[in-house]
């Protein structure tokens, strides 16, 4: 399993794109998304709204059980991917690609996200 180098990394296996505009994109790791097994229902925060570094904004619902999806930045949501929404299974096949869940104008990230490097050595603890 292979982390992409560009991306930062939380304890709660979200990754983290580097900001574009003030803007970045959000998703589940690949090691998550393995854990999860076949994802089959994604609740995703709404457009606006305004998430927290650390704090529960949604949930993804697999065939084994439901997980909650953390924000790894504050900020407000500027757009879910609604591709995700229709198919869930999209976090399983494509989890650095189109799998990716929103994007958040950052105002403020978590002080522990990762390397790619320290997130391979902390996942496979």
């Amino acid at each position: 399993m292979s982390n992409p180098q560009q991306l930062r990394y939380s304890k709660e296996h979200e990754w983290l794109s580097a900001a574009e505009e003030g803007v970045s994109t959000i998703g589940i790791t690949e090691f998550a998304a393995n854990a999860l097994g076949d994802v089959v229902f994604a609740q995703l925060p709404e457009v606006g709204s305004t998430v927290t570094a650390g704090e529960t904004c949604g949930e993804l619902e697999s065939t084994k059980s439901v997980s909650d999806l953390y924000s790894p930045v504050s900020g407000e949501v500027t757009e879910i991917n609604q591709n995700v929404v229709d198919d869930p299974s999209l976090v399983n096949t494509a989890p650095f690609e189109g799998g990716w869940l929103f994007k958040v104008r950052v105002s403020g990230e978590q002080d522990d996200l990762l390397s790619a490097d320290e997130y391979a050595a902390f996942s496979s603890s």
